[in-house]
């Protein structure tokens, strides 16, 4: 796809989860390109609007885009309680049930996503799909890599530890950890999917979210929202 309309699709969907945010909120932030996008908006109508925001990031990365562009930043300990909490998604089905940790965030995203009263996903047409179909990002103890990539085995995935840089080292989050991507195909029952890789032992979290409130999702034309 042309990068330049990827971009102007995502900024679409960016911009329209955005203008949900409102004076006095406490905000979830989500990680990844997306995000970001959603971040600069953010801070674009605190300026603007000089809206009363806070932020609570789900990555070091989120954390110093929203530094930069102006967004107080917050944490769960101070504010278990938000009022929303905006992301990407790395795929969502017809039923809006997701697949994220592309950028290896997954586990603070989760988290942030569970403290939130909604959570808005705000993603381009093509990551829309019928079925999830992508691998699932576990984050693992690095202890246990073997034992889960056992239990993944045994649940009828494929499980490949992420490598990153040029060297090929592993991948390691902010928590320590390493991330194992888990191949099922199709997943036809995510919720099925979802309480069976939570009872891994060994992963910290995986990456199928079941709790998004709404996704707005940006296309050539403009943005569609779909609901809950």
């Amino acid at each position: 796809m042309n990068e330049d309309k990827k971009r102007k699709k995502k900024e679409r969907a960016a911009e329209s989860a955005a203008s949900l945010i409102k004076d006095g909120m406490v905000v979830g932030l989500g990680s990844g390109s997306t995000a970001e996008i959603v971040v600069r908006k953010i801070g674009n109508r605190i300026k603007e609007e000089e809206l009363e925001v806070l932020g609570v990031p789900t990555s070091l990365r989120t954390e110093m885009v929203a530094i930069e562009c102006g967004v107080p930043v917050t944490t769960l300990s101070e504010h278990p309680y938000l009022d929303i909490c905006i992301d990407g998604a790395d795929q969502v089905d017809s039923q809006l049930n997701l697949i994220k940790g592309g950028w290896g965030s997954h586990t603070r995203e989760k988290i942030v996503s569970y403290a939130t009263k909604k959570l808005v996903i705000c993603i381009e047409e093509e990551k829309m799909v019928e079925l999830l179909n992508k691998p699932v990002p576990l984050e693992v103890l690095p202890y246990a890599v073997k034992m889960v990539e056992k239990q993944v085995k045994e649940l009828g995935g494929v499980p490949v530890l992420r490598k990153e840089g040029n060297k090929g080292e592993s991948l390691i989050t902010e928590n320590g950890n390493l991330i194992i991507d888990a191949d099922f195909g199709i997943i036809k029952n995510p919720k099925s999917m979802s309480n069976a890789l939570s009872s891994v032992v060994g992963s910290v979290e995986h990456g199928i979210f079941t709790n998004a409130a709404e996704v707005h999702v940006g296309n050539e034309k403009g943005v569609k929202i779909f609901k809950k």
